[in-house]
């Protein structure tokens, strides 16, 4: 018999994380409970198994009065945590996180000495900061659904609030919870920025696998390679959207159904060292990639993304060059608007396993439209 990775069960080494991901695309056969609809069987007839929904939250473009006016992250309104009311903002608002999960004050441990040599109980002070980003006024309005000029604001902001804290902390953590699935406790489109004075294990995991891979390569960065890889040797097959500066590609060693990695295409340490045509960029890209997200299921697409880069405070000056610049996309949406990819037994208990391969994923939201939003699309009729 000849292996076939589309048929066939097998495992994909992840180099960032020293991991592996099994995929098992022979599942995709398997009957699932719902109802069905006379698909054929195609490379996209999982889209067809189950319910879809669509997205019953159609008035985005002006938000409810009353609803304005008791959210804690809109304009003029006063936080529960907070003695003075929300500035009247017209794009961004940056805020210190009323309940933090950092702090910036914090004594070491008593016995700090002793149980850093304790092989069984070791432990230290977490020191940071927690911030909290509104990307727009409008609660109603989404990322996808906001103009170019909108998401400029944002990405300009998210320099500027990096650029203060990596002069402070070793790690800025930007990242962005969209979804009630995905523990966003405000739909209030916003993010939230942790900074810490020390490096969280997928940072510490990455600078590591990164050097290793630049010390065996005669100093290439892995990912530079791996974007080269998939634009030549694998004929852009897991490619989503490319842009002049910027890739959106499905991961090899990808493991949530439609995870994707959004990489600058030159070699970029840290999200401050982006270049302003770079910056513009990443607005087209991001609204494209969002445009996609939202209408593979009709619904704004639920998700967990993050910025990794090189670690900064401390470390600013350490040589890094083989890091590489990147964001990663974790949607938990698996065959419709309402069923969800959960992380449980196996995945918990041994290593993850995904059933729609990377290829039919990129494939999948490759063919998606990212220039015209299903809403808008439906608004034009």
């Amino acid at each position: 018999m000849t292996f076939d990775p589309t048929k066939h069960s097998h495992c994909r080494y992840n180099p960032l994380k020293d991991e592996w991901v099994l995929v098992s695309p022979q599942r995709l056969q398997r009957p699932w409970a719902g109802s069905y609809s006379a698909c054929h069987h195609s490379v996209l007839s999982f889209l067809c198994v189950g319910r879809v929904e669509d997205d019953a939250n159609d008035n985005d473009e002006t938000a409810n009065d009353e609803s304005q006016k008791n959210n804690p992250l809109c304009p003029g309104v006063t936080r529960p945590s907070s003695k003075e009311p929300n500035p009247f903002y017209e794009h961004t608002f940056v805020f210190e996180n009323d309940f933090p999960a950092l702090l910036a004050e914090i004594p070491d441990p008593s016995n700090v000495e002793k149980t850093a040599k304790d092989d069984l109980f070791q432990c230290h002070a977490a020191r940071g900061v927690c911030k909290v980003i509104c990307f727009h006024p409008n609660s109603r309005l989404t990322l996808p659904r906001m103009t170019l000029d909108d998401i400029a604001h944002v990405v300009r902001t998210w320099m500027d609030v990096y650029d203060d804290l990596a002069s402070k902390y070793q790690w800025v953590q930007i990242f962005e919870n969209r979804g009630d699935i995905m523990g966003c406790s405000n739909p209030h489109p916003h993010c939230q920025v942790w900074a810490t004075d020390f490096l969280p294990n997928e940072a510490r995991i990455k600078h590591k696998t990164q050097k290793d891979y630049s010390l065996k390569h005669n100093g290439n960065v892995l990912l530079l390679d791996y974007i080269q890889r998939e634009l030549n040797d694998f004929q852009k097959e897991r490619v989503v959207v490319e842009h002049e500066h910027w890739l959106v590609v499905v991961p090899y060693w990808a493991v949530w159904p439609y995870e994707t990695m959004l990489l600058p295409k030159r070699h970029v340490l840290r999200f401050s060292d982006l270049t302003p045509d770079e910056q513009i960029g990443l607005g087209k890209i991001m609204k494209e990639l969002l445009i996609k997200y939202d209408n593979l299921f009709k619904t704004s697409f639920p998700y967990s993304m993050g910025w990794h880069g090189a670690p900064t405070g401390s470390m600013i000056n350490d040589d890094c060059s083989h890091w590489q610049l990147h964001a990663s996309y974790y949607p938990p949406l698996l065959r419709s608007a309402k069923i969800k990819k959960f992380m449980v037994g196996y995945e918990m208990l041994a290593q993850a396993q995904r059933d729609i391969t990377a290829e039919l994923a990129a494939q999948t939201l490759r063919d998606l439209s990212g220039e015209v939003h299903y809403k808008d699309k439906k608004n034009t009729k």
